[in-house]
Order: C-alpha cells, then sequence, then structure tokens
C-alpha cells in the first residue's frame, strides 16, 4: 500500500511557510511566488496555523478588507488537520473528501513539519497505483492465456 512517506519521497518534502505576525498581502505573493494554494503558519517550528486562497477570499477579498493591513494570524485556519508518514494515500483522500480541505501537513517525530500534500498529489498518486496494478493483471492474464493455449 502506498503512504504519504512514499508519496513526499517521490515528490519531495519542500514546504513553504510564513509566520503569524505576517500581512495577508506579504502571503499572497509567496503563493503567487510558489504556485501554491496554501501555506502553513509556524511559529518557531511549531504549526499554529494554515492559510489558504479559501481563507484569504472569504474572510479578505469578499468583505472588501485591505491585505496590506491583516496579519496571518487574524485569518489563518487554526485547526489544522494532519497526516503521519505511514498512513496510507487512500484514508488521506478520503480524510481530505470528508472535511473539504486540499492540503495536509505531514507530521513526523515531535510533531515537526516534515511535508505537505495536497488533493492533487494524492489524485495522481493513486492513478499511479491503479495503472501500476493494471499492467501487473495484464501481464498476469497475458501469462495465464498464453500457458493455456501451449498447453492446448
Amino acid at each position: 500500500m502506498f503512504t504519504i512517506g512514499d508519496l513526499l519521497r517521490n515528490k519531495g518534502s519542500e514546504v513553504w511557510a510564513t509566520r503569524p505576525d505576517t500581512t495577508v498581502s506579504d502571503a499572497l505573493d509567496l503563493m503567487a511566488e510558489k504556485d501554491i494554494g496554501a501555506v502553513l503558519v509556524l511559529d518557531g517550528q511549531a504549526l499554529v496555523g494554515i492559510l489558504s486562497e479559501r481563507d484569504c477570499a472569504r474572510k479578505v477579498t469578499l468583505p472588501g478588507k485591505n491585505a496590506i493591513d491583516i496579519f496571518v494570524s487574524e485569518i489563518m485556519t487554526r485547526r489544522v488537520l494532519y497526516v503521519r508518514a505511514a498512513q496510507n494515500v487512500q484514508e488521506c483522500m478520503a480524510l481530505m473528501t470528508e472535511k473539504h480541505i486540499r492540503h495536509l501537513p505531514v507530521l513526523g517525530d515531535e510533531d515537526h513539519v516534515i511535508g505537505v500534500v495536497s488533493i492533487g498529489d494524492l489524485g495522481r498518486a493513486i492513478i499511479a497505483q491503479q495503472e501500476f496494478t493494471i499492467a501487473h493483471l495484464e501481464q498476469y492474464i497475458i501469462g495465464v492465456e498464453s500457458s493455456f493455449y501451449r498447453s492446448s
């Protein structure tokens, strides 16, 4: 079974983060520069929140606030769901689907962040796993068929 740790080994474990006292405008600049939909909010090494494009749209843009005057700590999601490297991809996909979230931090020893996975990462991993299974099943069927025809 494919785990989150396997996914991080293939994808990489680069994490983009900001601090709670960063302006939303600066956090949005980072997200635009890195072409990502969310940044973790770290206080030192402690995960204290996550800021997504959705947070910015719903809590800043729609109410007409100014992103330059608002700090990340004012609008970040504080209750951050996370996963561990040993968890399998399917259970993480189920969690993200159920909770309607697109990004999950991956925590390692001592609850330090060791990576982030997106719903896109999980979708690609599941597709790759299914393609691998299909290829093996096709090879098995070809082997069984050729064995059958040789014995006939």
